[in-house]
């Protein structure tokens, strides 16, 4: 039976668009231990917790954002299907904006390092393919959506 962990890909609006016209950036997190890689919060579904429950949760434990300092988009959920060390794994993401831009991260001992990033440094930054098209597919939905 497969892992089964879930997430929030964090994302915030720039009002001055960057250099390479990008209004949005997601927020990534570097792990402390293995390889050191960078992904969105996110963590093991505990018995009892639904799966969004748990991406709050997780997010909360691993950058300090609470739930009410976010508003989930709705229209959005992806589930990626990887293997982590030998092992099945299947995580569950939905995107999230934060509703103040300059949010304090307070990161556990999980994590090293965060970084908010435009799309290209983004997917540079994420090591698996599937992470990297799970951000390219939540920032055309947040284009393909914006008022």
């Amino acid at each position: 039976m497969a892992l089964r962990a879930c997430g929030l890909i964090i994302f915030r609006r720039c009002l001055i668009p960057k250099v390479d016209n990008n209004t949005i950036e997601f927020l990534l997190l570097q792990a402390s231990d293995g390889i050191h890689h960078w992904t969105p919060p996110k963590g093991h579904v505990e018995p009892g917790e639904d799966d969004l429950e748990t991406a709050l949760r997780e997010t909360r434990e691993e950058a300090g954002i609470e739930a009410g300092q976010l508003t989930i988009i709705e229209g959005f959920k992806r589930e990626l299907n990887y293997v982590a060390r030998n092992k099945p794994k299947t995580v569950i993401y939905w995107l999230a904006e934060v509703k103040d831009y300059d949010v304090e991260i307070r990161l556990s001992h999980e994590h090293q390092a965060y970084r908010w990033l435009g799309l290209e440094e983004a997917c540079q930054l994420a090591q698996f393919k599937e992470m990297k098209a799970a951000l390219q597919e939540g920032h055309q939905f947040l284009c393909s959506t914006e008022a």
